[in-house]
């Protein structure tokens, strides 16, 4: 019985769009550790179609009537792990970050870290909590930075393209993540806010009846 319901869930297309989103992060992560001419562009290609699976699976999910709660789970976390994994995999390769977004990642991990701590308490207490607009937002800023410091290394080996046009990429990626760290911490801060109830064991409001 148990296995069965497992593999409903893994046979269900937009679950498995959300779980492409981690298999895409190790082969981004490989790409660009390779380094070999080239890696850079596939990595950025690989990276918006990763990005793309993650509108395809709500969008498949809402029209075939496959939303399941496992699912709304899943595509949060898959989001988590794509965009997190690939700023970290981008920091810990030599030249695509400066060393002080160290502590913009770290801010943008503590986040992801507190809000699926917040999904795994609610979850115990029968809550599905679902990605809400302001994290769909927050996401779109991130993948817009990762993007565009992906975009700077084709740039610069694979496509060896003028300093000046490297400079902007470079310049734009860092108010890009910036946007997104304090975007991040705003998306957290309305989740906290919203669900802390569910953090301090207050019994959850009943919702007031339909007239």
């Amino acid at each position: 019985m148990i296995f069965s319901e497992i593999e409903q869930h893994f046979v269900n297309l937009p679950n498995l769009l959300s779980l492409s989103r981690v298999a895409f992060l190790f082969v981004i992560a490989l790409l660009l550790y390779w380094g070999f001419r080239g890696a850079a562009t596939a990595s950025l290609v690989l990276y918006i179609l990763a990005a793309i699976t993650d509108w395809a699976d709500g969008w498949v999910a809402r029209k075939y009537g496959m939303i399941t709660d496992f699912g709304k789970l899943m595509d949060a976390l898959a989001d988590k792990v794509l965009n997190v994994g690939v700023f970290v995999v981008l920091y810990t390769v030599p030249g695509l970050m400066p060393g002080w977004t160290i502590f913009l990642i770290l801010i943008i991990l503590s986040r992801e870290f507190l809000i699926t701590g917040l999904r795994q308490v609610a979850a115990t207490r029968g809550v599905v909590l679902a990605a809400e607009k302001s994290g769909k937002i927050k996401t779109v800023f991130q993948i817009v930075a990762a993007s565009l410091f992906i975009a700077n290394a084709a740039a610069v080996h694979d496509f060896a393209m003028a300093t000046w046009f490297c400079d902007l990429l470079a310049g734009a990626a860092i108010i890009l993540l910036l946007i997104a760290t304090a975007m991040t911490v705003q998306s957290g801060y309305g989740y906290l806010s919203k669900y802390w109830h569910l953090l301090t064991g207050a019994p959850t409001e009943p919702k007031p009846p339909h007239r």
